[in-house]
């Protein structure tokens, strides 16, 4: 099962964002919720849930 942990302002984010956690070896998925702001959804699975947080966090708060 696929959680969302993080709604991405711009596709440039998300990409971003996927490419970081990609490279820390987790499984991710983003898809667009609203084409007309622009926002994605970041998925992961929902067993990884934690550690992708704290992985999530060190990324937008470096």
């Amino acid at each position: 099962m696929w959680t969302v942990i993080y709604i991405a302002p711009t596709a440039r984010v998300a990409d971003m964002i996927k490419s970081k956690l990609t490279e820390e070896g987790f499984l991710v998925k983003c898809r667009p919720i609203n084409m007309s702001k622009q926002q994605f959804e970041i998925l992961v699975p929902s067993g990884e849930l934690e550690e992708v947080q704290e992985v999530l966090n060190l990324i937008l708060h470096p």
